[in-house]
């Protein structure tokens, strides 16, 4: 059983919690916990491209290079916050996935395909178990959620 609750920086900040939409909703629904652009994926592959020697540009990378890439460059997805953790029975786990109209027509998905939220990560302390959604934009705008907008 999932029980969702509010992390404390956004405590008063009146979001609703993680709902089923209809009666046959196979998942809740999540929204933004403020408002957020993210930015092109064009503008990652860009600065990626402008920091590499053009010399070695078609050489191979191992992951070591491209995580102190990534690091230096602030080029990585961008994390929408729910302001929402959620307690879970043992064994069980909170799978994330963006709403399923949002790659057709917002051009929106999810970097990492699937999230994935382990019973062990409520009350997280790094985060208090911040759930995010690693969003990446495939159009060549940045695109604004606004607080409030369902997400996932």
């Amino acid at each position: 059983m999932a029980k969702f609750e509010v992390v404390s920086k956004y405590a008063d900040a009146g979001l609703p919690m993680p709902a089923r939409k209809t009666k046959y909703s196979a998942g809740y629904d999540m929204v933004a916990a403020e408002d957020i652009i993210i930015p092109p994926y064009e503008n990652h592959l860009a600065a990626l491209a402008l920091s590499c020697n053009p010399m070695d540009a078609n050489e191979p990378k191992d992951l070591s290079w491209i995580s102190d890439m990534t690091k230096g460059l602030k080029a990585k997805p961008t994390l929408v916050p729910t302001g929402m953790k959620c307690k879970l029975d043992p064994g069980t786990y909170l799978e994330l996935s963006v709403r399923s109209s949002s790659p057709l027509k917002y051009w929106l998905i999810l970097a990492n395909g699937v999230g994935i939220i382990d019973a062990d990560y409520y009350n997280n302390p790094d985060n208090e178990g911040h759930i995010y959604f690693q969003m990446i934009n495939l159009s060549p705008f940045p695109i604004k959620i606004q607080k409030g907008e369902a997400i996932g």
